[in-house]
């Protein structure tokens, strides 16, 4: 008598085809459309009938599950105070970069100042003093 076994593992190998494993006989699948790999029960594999999956009644005492309930409260505690952290640090950041912009839209708005006051044939007392500046950092560097 056969039955069948569902293909856990399986990747596409280049020249071979689909290779997979099956996940109750161990048995290598080589084929296109293998999913299913048939078995014989004549002992071949590993079978699992008469056992029962998940809880088991009765095991855990209720003082374990007390303890079960202040350690899950406890993390709870400590992922709230993650995450209040986690926000703090975000607001900081936001209102770093929004000081930054807003320093970077002034002195934006100072060149445009500038820039108008050169069309017009006029040379502005903050680039000469800028000018300056950079002829003294460039002489330092020398």
């Amino acid at each position: 008598m056969e039955s069948v076994c569902v293909v856990l593992v399986g990747v596409w190998l280049q020249g071979c085809g689909w290779r997979a494993s099956c996940g109750g006989c161990q048995r290598v699948v080589r084929s296109y459309d293998a999913r299913l790999c048939r078995r014989r029960s004549s002992g071949e594999g590993s079978k699992r009938e008469g056992t029962k999956r998940g809880r088991k009644p009765g095991r855990k005492a209720k003082s374990d599950m007390k303890a079960k309930l202040e350690r899950s409260r406890q993390s709870a505690r400590e992922c709230r105070a993650r995450k209040k952290l986690r926000y703090q640090y975000l607001e900081e950041l936001v209102t770093n970069r929004e000081k930054a912009v807003i320093a970077l839209h002034r002195e934006l708005e100072q060149y445009r100042v500038w820039s108008k006051e050169l069309d017009e044939g006029k040379v502005p007392e903050g680039v000469l003093k800028l000018i300056e500046d950079e002829k003294v950092k460039k002489n330092e560097k020398e």
